[in-house]
């Protein structure tokens, strides 16, 4: 899809939601509805209309998760009373709140419920409304045989009962399926029909939607004349209305439409306007496109000053939108689980302490009566007969409204478990979804292979997202470079750091080459990123890792290393050469020095395991971060087994004593395993912290890459 259809895209699905563009509602309309609601002297449609346009036009299109709790107490009351429109109406807005999230399979499992409901009640406008929905989803998802089949289905009960606003909207449905399917004629076709209904209507946003998606298609088929005109149109209008997200759009995509006619000054001109108007609403997505065209145009006219200014406000805006709003929910979502879960606590206790109270003040009513009647007792049997029944009845009616409250607290815990359920399915979902973004960003299985042939890595993270992590580029030499890094903190915290700290590293290799020179520059654009955090002294967060690059042949080794040592298991030779062959490490002086950087720290069967000793240093802000990074270099022979690891292996409680596994322990282990193919040096190594770990918990992140030459 080209630029100015993507720019538009979120204009365009609009219709599909009735009136899925309108703001949250003024506080004084949503106390109104509010009140309404509570007051349940209202009659019960009333109330389930006001709650209604309280969830869908107040917190839908801002909070969707709040608009599904409100949509909730919507369907639960109509269900109480048997009104089925009501509840189907519930269960679309709880759709379309997943619809707003992404979530696609519960949405369609929401529309489709709603679908049922008005099926069965007769509604037509209903089924006709919910048709498009799942329509809509389909195209999301890329369907576009089920969705077009949906929009006709919808369309034709549209016409059936005469909604021209209906007829609209699924007219230009199907004309953006068409659009996207590349079939142009039929695309203009319907979103032709859709604008004369608007025109007749005087409905001036619909209106200036499909001129704007007509000009899309001209723009589509390289008829710059025609796509200027519509979108020109389309902007007069939108600044008739006073639709400012609306007018950044559009200017933005005509500045596109004269850059690829190549007038780059009236593309700069409606960019830059299209910018500042973004800027003014806050509007990110249209920022981040007008930020990359200004970009582009500029570093097209030789204006690198201005070109670089707006890479770096692109880069922000889409940092902004992938990664730091997707983990802020995460967070927010935990937190808001936490306090919902101990409320639902102090409900159960207080209700229980109120329970006991109650029954210890009945009781002690209950012994002064008893004592009253003794005395009534000198006074006739009659008396007592009379005070005794008297109590038993009593007694019975505090009984069974003692049952009442009883009951009514069990269903309201029973409620606030459900929600609580919910939520915490929830954040699972989205942890486990971060996990995936997670993971996108590691070395893939291909890239490993195609370079290194013979190696594992061992990686176990403590949550289901990770601190550690392990990454590989093909450098512009040819060379090829992996590392091994620990990110500051371990689950969500750590994960966002890993993500941030390998953005750094690929932004490193675009130029650097060498892995001292690589380190340098990461550390350089973790601490400029980290500046921003809002502390007074700035970030000081970071990594520890091992950053190692083999040549093409596989015949030398470079590596620089961060708190994280390097090892190298190599087998002795029958009758070794006099003195070891050189091996050696460029200092931050750049004077090398003769000699091994490496020390033998282990000898078994034959084998040496050589150690090389990291720099005392992060990559990250520091005491130390003015210094460079060391350079090592050695030759490599063929059976040498290089193996790099974070620090969770070692730091693992474990054991008969419950003690730390210790590095000690750990070459240890290397030296027995060294000679073993790689796969199965994997699993002892599996084996190995499995059996130390025993029933303790993990105390960290755990990555490990052997590597055989």
């Amino acid at each position: 899809m080209k630029k100015l259809q993507q720019l538009f895209l979120i204009l365009s699905l609009l219709p599909a939601f009735n009136c899925f563009a309108q703001p949250a509602l003024p506080p004084e309309v949503a106390d109104s509805l509010w009140q309404v609601w509570e007051d349940k002297t209202q009659p019960d449609t009333a109330r389930l209309k006001a709650m209604n346009d309280y969830a869908w036009d107040g917190y839908l299109f801002t909070q969707p998760d709040s608009a599904f709790y409100y949509a909730q107490l919507q369907y639960n009351f109509a269900k109480t009373k048997g009104l089925k429109k009501q509840m189907a109406a519930a269960l679309n807005t709880q759709g379309t709140s997943f619809t707003i999230k992404g979530d696609y399979a519960k949405a369609i499992d929401y529309y489709t419920r709603s679908l049922k409901i008005y099926e069965e009640i007769g509604d037509k406008l209903g089924i006709a409304n919910s048709l498009g929905n799942i329509g809509m989803i389909y195209y999301n998802q890329g369907d576009y045989a089920k969705a077009i089949d949906y929009h006709t289905r919808s369309l034709k009960i549209q016409e059936e009962i005469g909604n021209k606003q209906g007829i609209a909207t699924s007219l230009n449905n199907i004309g953006m399926i068409y659009h996207n399917q590349g079939d142009y004629a039929k695309a203009i076709d319907y979103h032709t029909r859709s604008l004369k209904i608007k025109e007749e209507m005087g409905n001036k946003q619909g209106i200036a939607n499909s001129l704007n998606n007509i000009g899309m298609i001209y723009y589509d088929q390289g008829d710059y004349a025609k796509a200027l005109d519509y979108s020109t149109r389309s902007l007069k209008i939108q600044e008739e209305i006073g639709n400012k997200q609306g007018i950044a759009m559009s200017l933005n995509g005509i500045g596109n439409i004269y850059s690829d006619q190549g007038d780059y000054a009236k593309a700069i001109d409606y960019s830059t306007r299209a910018l500042a108007l973004a800027r003014e609403l806050g509007a990110v997505i249209v920022i981040k496109s007008a930020a990359q065209h200004l970009w582009e145009v500029n570093k097209k006219l030789g204006r690198h000053k201005a070109a670089l200014e707006m890479h770096e406000l692109y880069v922000q805006m889409r940092d902004s939108i992938e990664s730091e709003e997707s983990a802020k929910e995460v967070i927010r979502q935990e937190f808001k689980y936490n306090y919902e879960k101990k409320a639902a606590t102090d409900s159960v206790a207080n209700a229980k302490a109120n329970e006991i109270r109650n029954a210890q003040i009945a009781k002690q009513k209950a012994e002064i009566k008893a004592k009253r009647n003794q005395q009534y007792a000198l006074y006739g049997g009659l008396v007592l007969v009379l005070l005794f029944a008297g109590f038993v009845y009593n007694r019975l009616k505090i009984t069974q409204k003692q049952k009442v409250i009883i009951e009514q607290k069990e269903r309201e815990t029973h409620a606030q478990k459900e929600i609580i359920e919910e939520k915490h399915k929830e954040i699972t979902d989205s942890i486990n979804y971060a996990e995936r973004i997670q993971r996108s960003f590691l070395a893939t299985k291909d890239m490993l292979d195609n370079n290194l042939k013979d190696y594992f890595v061992f990686f176990r993270p403590k949550d289901v997202v990770s601190g550690d992590f392990y990454w590989a580029a093909e450098l512009n030499n040819g060379n090829f470079a992996f590392t091994c890094a620990d990110s500051t903190g371990h689950g969500v915290p750590g994960a966002i750091m890993s993500i941030l700290n390998i953005s750094s590293l690929e932004k490193s290799v675009e130029k650097d080459t060498e892995p001292h020179q690589i380190l340098n520059t990461t550390r350089r654009i973790i601490i400029d990123r980290l500046k921003k955090d809002g502390s007074p002294e700035g970030g000081k967060d970071g990594m520890d890792c091992s950053l190692l690059v083999l040549n093409k042949e596989k015949s030398e080794l470079t590596f620089a290393s961060a708190n994280n040592p390097v090892f190298i298991v190599r087998a002795a030779h029958p009758n070794p050469p006099e003195g070891r062959e050189s091996q050696h490490s460029i200092h931050p002086n750049n004077e090398g020095f003769e000699g091994s950087s490496s020390s033998p720290s282990g000898r078994l069967g034959g084998a040496e395991l050589l150690e090389y000793k990291p720099d005392k240093m992060p990559v990250g802000k520091h005491e130390k971060e003015h210094e460079p990074f060391t350079l090592h270099s050695l030759q490599l022979q063929k059976g040498d087994v290089i193996y790099t690891l974070t620090d969770g292996f070692a730091d693992q409680f474990g054991g008969d004593k419950g003690k730390k596994y210790m590095i000690k322990n750990f070459k240890e282990l290397l030296l027995n395993i060294a000679h073993l193919p790689m796969h199965e040096q994997e699993q002892k190594l599996a084996d190995e912290f499995a059996a130390w770990k025993g029933n303790n918990e993990q105390v960290d992140d755990v990555c490990v890459i052997g590597v055989k030459i």
